[in-house]
Order: C-alpha cells, then structure tokens, then sequence
C-alpha cells in the first residue's frame, strides 16, 4: 500500500462493489457487503465481532484480508468557528483536516496527500515535498473521525487540504464513492468539492466523471507572468491550457466552477489584476472566490489589506463578475494549510 512498507489493506477504503465482488468470490451471498456497509457506516461500528449478523467464519476472512483500524488524532486547535485536526498516520506521517461550522452545516476540508508536489510559492504545504498520496480510507476517516469527536454530521466536503488532489486520482475518486453512496456517508455529490492547482490532462478526464462533484480551480493570478513566479504548475500548463481545458469541462458537464483567488499584497491584488481576470473569465459560466491570505512565520508573502480586497471585489462586480470574499476561519489558530503540520514535523 505504501511505497517501502507492507500494510494489511483497510475496510474503509473499500466501495460496496468492493465488498460485493469480495463476498461472491468467498462464495457468500452480496447482500453481506451492504449489511458491512451498514456497520461501517450507519452504525458506525470499530471491530468486525460487532457485526451480528455476518456469518463467523465470513468475519474471520474479514479479519485476515482487511484492518478496521482508525487514524489516530494528534492535535486539535479550535478557533471561533473552525477546528483543525491534526492525524498520525499508520506510518507515522502527519496530514491535518479542518472542520468549519456555518449556517447551512458542517463542512470538512480534507487533505489528500502527505505533502505536495506543486511548489506554489505561497503554500506551507508546498514548502515541504510530497512523501506519498493518501489512501481512500485515509481520506474516509478524517470525515468518521471528525463526526464522532463532534457528534454531529458533516454536510459538505472540499478536498482542498494538504496535497494537490488530482496528483492523487484513482484514490481521489474512490473516496468519493464510498462518501456519495446513500448506504455510505450519504454526502450528496453537490455538496463535495475537489481543487486543483490545474492539472489539464485530469480536468479532462474528470469531466466524463458520473458524480456531480463541484471542480475549483486554484488560479491566483490572472497572467501567465505573475502566475509563472507563485505557480509552478503553470510552466506546464500556462493560463490559455488551462481555460481551454476549464470550457471543455463545463461544456461536458454543465457545471458551474469555481476559481480561488488568494490576494497576496503587491503581487496579484491590484486594479489592473482585477481587470485582466475579469476579462480572462468572461462568458464562462463560473464565480471567483477571493481569498484573505493566511500568512506563515516560513513565507514572505503578505495579506492584501482590507482596503484593496474590497477595491479588487468591486472592480469584479462593476464587470458583471459573480465572485464572493471568503470567509476568514482560524485567525488564532494555524490555519494556513500544512501549517500545523509543518509545526509538528519540524520541532
């Protein structure tokens, strides 16, 4: 399962077509997989003995082929609003979730790789590399966990946590399976959200994708000069790739998308920037989410005030941009993604 080590593979990253096709090869009938399924997740179970009515000698070979096992929490930092978790992973590597309350319900950002590849300028988590892509239960059971701390249900999902989530497609897809099916976690496919730094080849491929999950796209700049500099990714795939890719998405999919646009202060936050991306996005079928930067002890970008937050948000709308300023969670906490981790790793 990881690169270099051996692990026994855990039930939790398994679909109910999974456990189906596992239960008819082990000559046992498939209602069995839906009764586990039930377990896992409706009654929320932590050992295979408490599941009564699967047969024992079904429950053994359960137990020799799969591990029940959770993730172990760390850390937790709460702020007004927000929660941060911070897990150890069976190989001791570190990822971090973030729980969010607003007035529609709960939502979870969850990481899915343990660093990340895409070096973008401004990220702690880009500051430290990639070590390897999460698993699908790793990413099932920051959502399990988070609700049984809580004790209340998580309404919405974004993958917008540690890793660039395409970087890590099979696993990114089979998550979202086992948290959209009705007998799972039940999250409806509108109310999930993946992001990526601009990974073209699987912004095609995720167009032919059957679940209705919402793409946002990690933009911040409105040029390939200023986004060469804070955006490795965009050498790649410069800005025109990338929107090409972005229509051809919302022309398969009829799906409205989603730019995130954090202001850094004399980077990418000034009038004409505003003007070029509302031109850039013109008669795409998107929104613009504006994003207070986060600042880092390790980085040296810095916030765009309020004054010019609002001046860039204005400029937007007088061009007949749909575009919201994010709300600002964990102000007193290590809300910057990566960054409790980074806290943790490097002491």
């Amino acid at each position: 399962m990881f690169e270099g080590c051996e692990y026994m593979k855990n039930i939790y990253g398994l679909t109910l077509e999974d456990l189906e096709n596992y239960f008819l090869e082990h000559g046992s009938k498939k209602f069995h997989a839906l009764q586990l399924f039930l377990w896992l997740y409706d009654q929320r179970v932590e050992s295979f003995d408490a599941m009564s009515n699967i047969k024992k000698e079904m429950l053994e070979s359960l137990k020799k082929d799969f591990s029940i096992d959770r993730l172990k929490i760390v850390d937790v930092q709460e702020d007004e609003d927000v929660c941060k978790y911070l897990f150890e992973l069976a190989d001791g590597e570190h990822i971090e979730a973030v729980l969010m309350r607003h007035d529609y319900g709960n939502s979870i950002c969850v990481s899915s790789q343990v660093g990340c590849n895409m070096g973008c300028k401004f990220c702690e988590s880009g500051r430290r590399k990639k070590v390897r892509n999460l698993e699908a239960y790793e990413m099932v059971l920051q959502i399990l966990m988070i609700e049984k701390l809580l004790g209340e249900r998580i309404s919405h999902v974004v993958v917008m946590g540690i890793g660039e989530p395409f970087d890590n497609y099979d696993n990114l897809l089979q998550f979202f399976q086992i948290i959209n099916h009705p007998k799972g976690l039940a999250i409806g496919a509108r109310h999930i959200t993946v992001s990526t730094c601009g990974l073209v080849p699987k912004i095609l491929e995720f167009s032919d994708f059957p679940l209705q999950i919402n793409l946002a796209v990690s933009l911040h700049a409105p040029n390939n000069e200023i986004r060469n500099q804070i955006m490795p990714i965009n050498k790649a795939y410069p800005i025109e790739e990338l929107m090409r890719a972005l229509k051809v998405y919302v022309e398969k999919t009829n799906r409205r998308l989603t730019f995130e646009y954090i202001l850094l202060k004399d980077i990418n936050d000034s009038d004409a920037c505003a003007m070029e991306l509302a031109k850039l996005v013109k008669n795409l079928n998107c929104y613009i989410n504006l994003i207070p930067y986060n600042e880092t002890n390790n980085i040296d970008f810095k916030r765009s005030s309020t004054v010019q937050i609002m001046r860039f948000y204005d400029i937007l709308k007088k061009n007949s941009v749909n575009v919201t300023i994010r709300r600002e969670f964990g102000g007193n906490i290590s809300a910057a993604c990566g960054q409790l981790r980074s806290k943790k790793e490097e002491l």
